[in-house]
């Protein structure tokens, strides 16, 4: 891999003449760099695709080839990519269909708008994983009539089709109005009863450690409830009976769903697994009731659904950060506080609760300034990268509290680049702050120049545009690979060392 090449290849600045040089030798690891270049002309595309057709695909997703660009025969995954963009020839899908490789016609089964006489042969194709892939995204329609294949595996990708029928969901569900399944992919080639052993001796084999069938396909059916439950169509009086189910994944499913009745709610606020009530925590259709109710739960993973939950009170949320570690994120019963009720959480005396608020990025400048000045470190920490703050008031944030919150001011927007060259003087050095000034849109060359010692800082310094030139240059031959190919793609790279970089013919 020449590292440097690739760097240059994805360089914003390089001209299209140096691109064209770069295309004419350019190696498979090059040639995926160029391909992904906004750049790049129709003509560039199709000399990319001479040197290295393996980039079609890639030129293909991006839009820099059309229909008129792909033979279906020899180019499969580009043909394929454009008739998933629905952009390619109708035509092409009746090719593909007969096409030996069975991915490319999982790939197919995959693509919407096909012709209906596409769509029957898939329907009918020998390998079940071309149906069960056509299951996943078919019409009501061909979902209803698939939901009685007799394979299992194609029941349960029925299961994950959103545009299935509701009655047909609540009976992958419930297991009732259906056929019993014949097959599943462990008993296809394992006489029953049979378990996959984690550590399975056959290079071939491509079952899952612990898949098993003892002729009931159970491990299928016990998928395809889970697939059915995460489907939003499937319908709320088919799922509620799960409430009670021995399966706590199934039940845990169930807690999540945005349509429960009340009442299944709070059955499952005393389940007896934890992981069932925290995510039944979090979700948005339980009430302000139901979550004072759980807001003593014992459970830490419990408590912290709750404070992510979007509906809980202010109240409950200020206790719940007393007791519970929900971290330095912007929560959404936070983010959706009123100008009221802002002001309201910053007056708590509660600093995790005020830690909560500073990460709002949208604060008025009287809340945002006091939260500055803030006695409590974490509280400082979380507002300092708010735009607005002064150069003074994040100086003195530093002064305060030193280390603990170097790396958030130098995040600041509007760190001046006097202050931002300061903090990479800062004793003793913190290597998060080195890593912040290297990525920042203000940062000079003192300062970039700081960062360039550090391992991981280095990198993010060479790619930075006010790098002064010679110093990329010589950023070209470093023993680190990540940071020569930074400096390769830097934008203020000299346009005669871009030249020298590209093999001349």
């Amino acid at each position: 891999m020449n590292h440097v090449l690739n760097g240059l290849a994805a360089n914003v600045a390089l001209p299209s003449e140096l691109v064209d040089r770069l295309i004419a030798d350019a190696d498979a690891e090059t040639a995926g760099v160029l391909a992904g270049r906004e750049d790049l002309t129709h003509e560039q595309a199709l000399a990319l695709v001479s040197r290295d057709p393996d980039t079609a695909q890639q030129l293909a997703h991006e839009g820099r080839l059309t229909a008129a660009d792909i033979d279906p025969a020899t180019q499969q995954d580009a043909a394929l990519t454009l008739l998933d963009r629905r952009a390619g020839n109708a035509e092409w899908a009746r090719v593909l269909v007969r096409d030996p490789l069975v991915r490319n016609r999982e790939r197919l089964a995959a693509c919407a708008g096909l012709p209906s006489d596409v769509v029957e042969t898939l329907a009918a194709d020998p390998d079940v994983r071309v149906v069960a892939e056509l299951a996943v995204w078919t019409t009501p329609d061909r979902a209803a009539v698939l939901a009685r294949h007799p394979h299992a595996e194609v029941r349960r990708s029925v299961a994950a089709n959103k545009a299935a029928p509701p009655a047909v969901l609540a009976a992958l569900l419930t297991g009732g109005r259906l056929p019993p399944a014949r097959w599943c992919l462990v008993c296809d080639r394992e006489e029953t009863p049979f378990v996959h052993p984690p550590e399975c001796p056959r290079p071939d084999c491509d079952l899952l450690p612990g898949e098993s069938c003892d002729g009931s396909h159970d491990a299928t059916v016990d998928e395809t409830r889970q697939l059915a439950l995460r489907n939003p169509a499937t319908p709320t009086e088919a799922v509620v009976a799960f409430a009670d189910h021995p399966s706590i994944r199934l039940r845990r499913l169930l807690a999540a769903r945005p349509d429960l009745p009340p009442e299944v709610s709070e059955r499952l606020a005393t389940d007896r697994d934890p992981g069932v009530r925290a995510d039944l925590a979090e979700n948005p259709a339980i009430g302000a009731t139901l979550i004072r109710a759980m807001a003593g739960d014992p459970d830490h993973d419990v408590r912290r659904g709750l404070a992510r939950n979007p509906h809980v009170p202010l109240d409950v949320l200020a206790h719940l950060a007393g007791t519970t570690r929900i971290g330095s994120t912007l929560l959404p019963r936070v983010a959706a506080a009123s100008p009221p009720e802002v002001e309201e959480l910053a007056r708590s005396a509660n600093p995790e609760v005020r830690m909560l608020l500073a990460q709002r990025r949208d604060l008025p400048p009287e809340i945002r300034d006091a939260l500055a000045a803030d006695p409590d470190a974490k509280v400082v920490k979380s507002v300092a990268p708010h735009p607005g703050l002064s150069d003074a008031t994040l100086r003195a944030t530093v002064d305060r509290h030193g280390v603990r919150v170097v790396a958030a001011v130098a995040a600041n927007p509007d760190a001046t680049p006097a202050l931002l060259a300061d903090l990479t003087r800062h004793e003793p050095p913190v290597r998060k702050a080195l890593r912040a000034v290297a990525r920042h849109p203000r940062a000079t060359a003192p300062a970039l120049l700081a960062c360039l010692s550090d391992r991981d800082a280095g990198p993010l310094a060479a790619g930075h545009p006010a790098l002064p030139p010679p110093v990329i240059e010589e950023l070209l031959t470093d023993t680190d690979p990540r940071t020569a190919e930074a400096a390769a793609a830097n934008p203020s790279l000299p346009l005669a060392a871009m030249s020298d970089l590209v093999p001349r013919r």
